[in-house]
């Protein structure tokens, strides 16, 4: 095994130019701000709180958060006393021990009665290749003299142990991934389907922690190199002592094609899809844009956005707290707290609850909110559909999360995939075929994964109008970019808000067959235009849907 070796600390770095892209209010979005890790963006703040330390601290920490993990180093940065050794130290730091994509979640503001006041925030920082390194840290803010608010620099708010005598170092062991075949005992090469690669590594070990690639952050003395501790491990303790292939449930021409349809339509932005069977979860393929590095299709933490409709819909008719031909009016704005919105600023009067979700009407699905009790959304997307729950599909997964709105305003959004509910493609090609199949099978990547979870099946009727609701988005509503599509095709587009200055994320979840299928494009603007031309493609080219 050859060993490999990267430093960081306090280094120069060329910080990348910071982009400023124009706002778009789409369909399923709503002026709510949900950096994908869980960091708020600057300015928007719907959940602050009148009460405790000064509210712009929060929100001037959230702000500094959200610009670090979007990448966004150089205004992270300016949010300072220290812009330039803070823009330094962030660079190297993250290119130092190739941590891409940071998820930063902000915990709640204190004040520490010297003047300052902090927020703990905890790190979810993937390492290439490897595994997510996290931990927890602290962001002390000092008053300036005109009043605003800034971070009071030091390298500890970067991490605890993180000094000017002590420093990181990325270790890595590289080992030669298996060979991987698919359902049919093809072949599958990094070459031919470069989205694998990544993959590949992680099935060297076997089972959902288990990764070829091992490696270890350390923590070293800046002046001798000593290493002082091991802040996280990564990879199998022990490689597959058994070289021969590892089986798993993909399917060439599937993984061919999705691959294909990603490269057609990304346009250079980050993009992952997912395909999968309904009738028992199997994986047939998972593609990402780029093609190296994280794996957003199966670990991304994502705003779901309208495509949550399906979770929420179902929600509201196993309690018959809605019909389809029920009168659910769907106006421009509804405010609940801050004010939501249309695409546009649309409205259909005197719509049915068919016609909002086919128009992904935020307003009308916002409204009925009274109508299902706080914790019921999460409860449901866990009894029924699986979500939150502990997968074991074969490689390293996020299972979702749907935490009980801390407020009313939060409770609006989560009605709409936003807020503090996160998915990714495999969770929302999951909740696909079981809303349209009535019954959560656990997704695999390979033969013989640990099932533990525990699922109730939905009620016949309450999947026949699920299926109707899709099958009319498709022919009447905003997934028509689907509709020349043969076959009986179902779909929901949705749209998640970021960040004030980035566009929008594109969705589009579909079923045909025996295939579920779900993809995002971040900054897509919407799901139809971004996300629809993907998935378009790929069922145009895979006319067998695996039944």
């Amino acid at each position: 095994m050859d060993t490999h070796t990267h430093h960081t600390g306090v280094t120069t770095g060329t910080p990348g130019p910071r982009r400023r892209a124009l706002r778009a209010v789409v369909a399923g979005a709503v002026v709510l701000a949900a950096v994908a890790g869980g960091a708020y963006a600057a300015g928007l703040g719907p959940f602050e709180r009148d009460t405790g330390p000064d509210p712009a601290a929060g929100r001037q920490a959230r702000a500094f958060l959200a610009d670090w993990a979007a990448g966004r180093v150089p205004a992270a940065a300016d949010r300072t006393t220290s812009p330039g050794t803070a823009r330094r130290v962030l660079d190297s730091f993250t290119t130092g021990l190739d941590i891409s994509e940071p998820k930063l979640t902000p915990g709640t503001a204190t004040e520490t009665g010297d003047g300052t006041v902090t927020v703990p925030f905890t790190a979810r920082m993937p390492v290439t290749g490897l595994g997510t390194w996290t931990y927890s840290s602290k962001l002390p803010l000092r008053e300036q003299g005109d009043g605003t608010w800034k971070v009071d620099w030091r390298l500890s708010l970067v991490h605890p142990r993180l000094s000017e005598t002590e420093k990181f170092r990325l270790e890595r062991e590289e080992t030669e991934p298996p060979e991987v075949t698919d359902r049919d005992g093809t072949t599958l090469s990094a070459a031919d389907h470069p989205s694998l690669a990544p993959l590949m590594t992680r099935l060297a070990g076997g089972g959902d922690t288990g990764t070829g690639a091992r490696g270890a952050i350390r923590l070293i003395d800046r002046a001798t190199g000593k290493v002082e501790r091991t802040e996280a491990s990564f990879g199998a303790k022990t490689v597959r002592a058994d070289k021969g292939p590892v089986a798993t449930t993909l399917d060439a021409d599937w993984q061919s094609a999705a691959e294909r349809a990603l490269a057609a339509h990304a346009h250079g932005r980050n993009a992952a899809l997912v395909a999968l069977r309904v009738d028992d979860g199997e994986i047939l393929a998972v593609a990402n844009s780029p093609a190296s590095g994280f794996n957003r299709a199966l670990s991304g933490t994502y705003a779901p956005g309208s495509t949550w409709k399906i979770v929420t819909s179902s929600a509201l008719l196993l309690k018959d707290a809605v019909a389809p031909d029920d009168v659910v009016d769907c106006p421009k704005y509804l405010t609940v707290g801050k004010r939501f919105q249309n695409v546009e600023l649309s409205e259909h009067p005197g719509a049915t609850f068919r016609k909002d979700f086919t128009e992904s009407c935020n307003t009308a699905f916002i409204s009925l909110r009274d109508r299902l009790d706080d914790g019921e959304l999460g409860e449901v997307a866990r009894r029924y559909f699986g979500v939150g729950q502990e997968w074991h599909v074969g490689a390293p997964t996020f299972d979702g999360s749907v935490p009980v709105p801390k407020d009313e305003t939060e409770k609006a959004a989560s009605m709409i995939g936003q807020g503090r509910v996160q998915a990714n493609p495999l969770i929302m090609a999951s909740v696909t075929a079981t809303a349209v199949s009535g019954t959560f099978h656990q997704p695999s990547l390979t033969a013989g994964t640990e099932d533990t979870t525990e699922t109730t099946p939905l009620p016949e009727d309450v999947v026949t109008q699920l299926r109707a609701m899709l099958r009319a988005t498709v022919t009447d509503g905003t997934a028509k970019v689907l509709a020349g599509l043969p076959g009986d095709v179902g779909a929901k587009t949705g749209t998640a808000e970021v960040s004030d200055d980035q566009d929008n994320n594109g969705w589009l979840v579909a079923h045909r067959g025996g295939v579920a299928v779900a993809c995002v494009v971040e900054e897509g603007v919407t799901g139809g235009g971004s996300a629809g031309p993907v998935v378009h493609d790929l069922l145009a080219a895979v006319p067998d849907d695996s039944e």
